[in-house]
């Protein structure tokens, strides 16, 4: 080790100094060295992708070189800077060489940042160590971390309960963690079935007007949940689970007079149930088996008058033992840095111009006069 370098965790030494930075009035510069180049390529990303979005996001400037990499910015923004990066590599160390994503350093980021009021000081690790957003673990994709608080809350709420109920705008995860958490519980040997739903008038009560068999009909509506699926699961290990019913996707319709045990059964799209729908789901539920409910509220496409039942079901249920809600915000979306930049541009002009980002009229329902 040189003169002036510190040992730290995670396999890597690190210095601290402050320095003047263009542009700062005071400035530290933070110098990290793992001990794995090959690690730390996965850690920077393809011609460092991670680094230069790592530098976008904290406000700072990174060079990375081999194993080497140089942090200057403000103290604080440095210092998490440090944080994020070493994160990352435990991460890529621990979960078997995968690669880190630009999702995976926007979720180090939100982990860090809200360390010190995330975690109640009784859960915090007694050796020192930061506490750590919960993680999924499938055998396809390795371990899967929360990327937000929310990610983290639904992530506990979904071991901790029976039944969860996952409320939210789209791009929060509610599905696609839901999928991952269900397909870790049958791979874990805890469940014996995935059942896997989402209510469609097209392809429920109205089956016979649409061409093909039955799952001809109703994929088009499900296709979002065979996308999560595939995401986690090798595509041969779903189409035998599809042939010998330890996976079944079918329309909410499919589901009256079964009683679903040792399952995990997941319900995509719930704000789109009548009331009568969610009952007869919900009580669907039997022995030794899990539900999981997703839905948007704002995105209710029931015909005028037809209350949603999600919106009932969350209102009635509130309190009961052995049911967890997680509600998602706007903030809560995670999604692509170029799309984030996007959807900024577009709020931009949109306050420029006085008009809102999405002005066409609303969708006209019911018969036409």
């Amino acid at each position: 080790m040189r003169p002036g370098e510190a040992s730290g965790r995670g396999g890597r030494t690190r210095e601290a100094a402050a320095r003047p930075v263009a542009g700062l009035s005071e400035a530290a510069e933070i110098a990290i060295t793992f001990d794995d180049n090959r690690l730390a390529s996965l850690v920077f990303g393809q011609y460092d992708q991670n680094v230069a979005h790592l530098e976008r996001r904290l406000d700072v400037l990174a060079t990375a070189l081999g194993n080497h990499v140089v942090v200057k910015g403000t103290p604080d923004a440095a210092e998490r800077a440090r944080l994020v990066l070493e994160t990352l590599y435990a991460r890529v160390r621990d979960g078997g060489g995968m690669p880190m994503t630009l999702g995976d350093v926007d979720g180090v980021i939100q982990e860090v940042s809200l360390q010190g009021n995330l975690f109640p000081a009784a859960e915090a690790p007694a050796n020192g160590e930061r506490a750590q957003f919960e993680q999924i673990a499938t055998r396809r994709r390795g371990a899967v971390r929360a990327r937000n608080a929310a990610q983290d809350a639904y992530i506990k709420a979904l071991r901790a309960n029976e039944l969860v109920f996952a409320e939210g705008p789209a791009g929060t995860g509610k599905t696609w963690l839901a999928v991952g958490h269900a397909v870790s519980l049958l791979e874990q040997g805890h469940a014996e079935r995935l059942i896997l739903s989402r209510p469609a008038v097209e392809a429920g009560e109205r089956l016979g007007f649409l061409p093909g068999d039955m799952r001809e009909k109703v994929d088009p509506y499900l296709r979002p949940i065979y996308d999560a699926l595939y995401d986690f699961m090798e595509a041969r290990h779903v189409d035998r689970g599809l042939q010998t019913g330890m996976i079944e996707i079918a329309p909410l319709a499919f589901m009256r007079g079964r009683t679903l045990t040792n399952a995990v059964v997941l319900l995509d799209e719930a704000q789109n149930t009548t009331s009568m729908q969610m009952k007869m789901f919900l009580t669907r539920l039997g022995e030794n088996s899990r539900m999981i409910v997703t839905g948007d509220p704002s995105q209710i496409d029931l015909l005028p008058g037809q209350k949603s039942g999600l919106v009932e079901a969350v209102r009635i249920l509130e309190g009961v033992e052995g049911i967890g809600r997680v509600i998602f915000k706007d903030a809560d979306v995670v999604r692509h840095d170029l799309v984030r930049r996007i959807v900024s541009a577009y709020e931009a002009d949109a306050r420029l111009t006085g008009e809102q980002p999405d002005s066409r009229p609303a969708p006209r329902r019911g018969p036409l006069p």
